[in-house]
């Protein structure tokens, strides 16, 4: 069987790790963040929609910001965030591919001028953000949640890496994380070795400059492309 190293916050990598066995993989944990919450509020209002591209700024909210878009229609970024609103039963009232993607479809639904609530990470891609004020539309993000960048792997989290056939990455700024995490923990060689798994070209950058030659790339930014994208390279013999 082989095993699948996962880089994400242990939150998502639990997620991620549910499915791996299913597929017929193996997994460990080295995650390069940990995701906390700020206990950020909901700013008054009125509001028109709600936008969120993370599952971490769902299950992150505060209960009391939670009760406070409840009524209000919630648009979002991939089926993990859908997913993540309905175990907090928060009705979506639909959910887009990618960020660009989102930011046109609210540019039909909305009328110019709406007021958006963002519901953010403090480390974000500003491109969401832009191409709603582009549109014309007034946006307030609040940071739900920060990931903050671990110092250290453990001597047996470094291990198990250096163990497993192939990391799937999830951002440029894990991937970045994680080859200085490699560094630290003398994996380095072996860690730019292995087969990696990115869900974006934006993801794999990082790897790529840095030396490693087994990178490849979902053909969407979604988990289900990623794994998908694991299984094709591995058939292909990387």
């Amino acid at each position: 069987m082989r095993t699948i190293a996962l880089m994400r916050a242990s939150e998502d990598a639990e997620r991620s790790a549910a499915r791996l066995p299913e597929l017929g993989y193996a997994c460990v944990f080295s995650p390069v963040t940990r995701a906390l919450a700020t206990g950020a509020a909901v700013p008054s209002g009125p509001f028109d929609a709600v936008v969120a591209s993370s599952a971490k700024a769902i299950d992150l909210l505060s209960a009391p910001s939670r009760d406070a878009i409840l009524a209000l229609p919630l648009f979002v970024v991939g089926a993990q965030t859908a997913r993540a609103a309905q175990a907090r039963d928060l009705a979506v009232e639909m959910s887009a591919k990618d960020a660009a993607a989102l930011a046109e479809l609210l540019r039909a639904r909305l009328t110019p001028t709406s007021r958006v609530l963002y519901l953010a990470g403090r480390d974000r891609k500003s491109g969401l953000e832009s191409a709603l004020v582009a549109s014309g539309h007034r946006v307030t993000a609040i940071e739900v949640y920060v990931a903050e960048a671990r110092r250290t792997w453990s001597s047996d989290e470094a291990r198990a890496l250096a163990a497993s056939d192939a990391a799937l990455h999830y951002s440029a700024r894990s991937a970045e994380l994680a080859l200085r995490l490699a560094e630290g923990a003398g994996i380095a060689d072996r860690f730019r070795a292995l087969l990696h798994v990115c869900i974006s070209e934006d993801a794999a950058s990082p790897l790529r400059v840095s030396g490693a030659t087994r990178v490849r790339s979902a053909s969407a930014p979604d988990e289900d492309a990623l794994l998908d994208a694991l299984a094709q390279a591995f058939l292909a013999g990387d």
